[in-house]
């Protein structure tokens, strides 16, 4: 396995890409004037948002490779691995890379909020496809935060470049969301497959074997990262992914209940609860009354 090399500081990131450290904890890099990135494994410890401007298939994300299209955002959280793939030659590359380090964002309200940006950790064909106004925008983000860093640090300079991240991010959840509605082609038929998975699922002896279905397991199913595809599931129905598991089960348990001849017990265990009482108590929550009432009532 190649060595994992870990870069921790923004200092140090640009370093390797041969530009001037202008902020400690946050960079804007024009990638046509910096040095390509090593042919290395990377584990960072920034967030990252890479705009490129061409198609290119240099990057690396665990076993998968990113395939850029013209106009791509692609966002990394700390921790993940990015592996930079040998004898790769492109032409001169174009676009934009903003990096910064979490430190820089304690205390901030975007340091409150970052978890509720779940696009850090979407799968690598999962990236943000923008329009020529939409990259405008992102561009118009990215000379705002430029600009604060090309002016001296003092005491509003934290504020001023988080919330102008933060401003760019919120603009980005926006082009997801559209993203969401337009990409068809990409996303027709994932809530139909949705369906067909939780009903084969419970055709089979998976739930005895392997307890409920969990949202992981479905995302892997289908082919798509789980905060992508919870956001997915959350724009087009209105509830979260595991609301969906937990309402389809309880339909399954409603028609479950009325074979007499098993136990309340036994219906709990064959939908995939571990306990009882927890098949009970979810039951009473969703349908107003405990499964035996259910059954005393119908």
């Amino acid at each position: 396995m190649d060595e994992i090399i870990k870069l921790e500081t923004v200092a140090a990131y640009n370093q390797m890409r041969g530009v001037k450290t202008l902020h400690p904890l946050v960079t804007i890099i024009d990638l046509s004037k910096a040095e390509p990135m090593p042919a290395k494994t990377f584990n960072f410890g920034l967030y990252e948002v890479y705009l490129k401007e061409f198609k290119c298939g240099e990057l690396k994300y665990g076993r998968h490779h990113y395939d850029y299209q013209e106009g791509t955002l692609v966002f990394i959280a700390p921790g993940q691995v990015i592996g930079v793939e040998p004898g790769v030659k492109t032409f001169e590359p174009k676009g934009w890379a903003l990096l910064f380090h979490p430190d820089l964002i304690k205390g901030t309200l975007l340091g409150k909020h970052i978890q509720d940006y779940s696009f850090f950790s979407y799968d690598v064909n999962e990236a943000l496809h923008l329009s020529e106004k939409e990259r405008q925008i992102v561009l118009d983000c990215f000379g705002k935060i430029q600009y604060e860093l090309e002016q001296s640090i003092d005491k509003h300079s934290k504020t001023l470049i988080a919330s102008n991240i933060e401003l760019f991010l919120n603009y980005c959840t926006r082009f997801y969301d559209r993203q969401f509605i337009t990409r068809d082609t990409t996303h027709k038929g994932i809530l139909e497959k949705f369906e067909e998975l939780l009903n084969g699922y419970y055709s089979s002896d998976k739930p005895q074997n392997s307890g409920l279905p969990s949202v992981a397991y479905c995302a892997d199913e289908l082919h798509l990262s789980p905060n992508y595809f919870g956001d997915l599931i959350k724009k087009e129905t209105g509830r979260s992914a595991q609301e969906y598991i937990q309402n389809k089960v309880m339909a399954i348990a409603k028609e479950r209940i009325f074979d007499i001849n098993k136990s309340i017990s036994e219906v709990a265990y064959e939908l995939g609860f571990k306990y009882p009482q927890h098949f009970t108590r979810l039951f009473k929550q969703k349908v107003g009354v405990s499964p035996n009432e259910y059954r005393a009532l119908n």
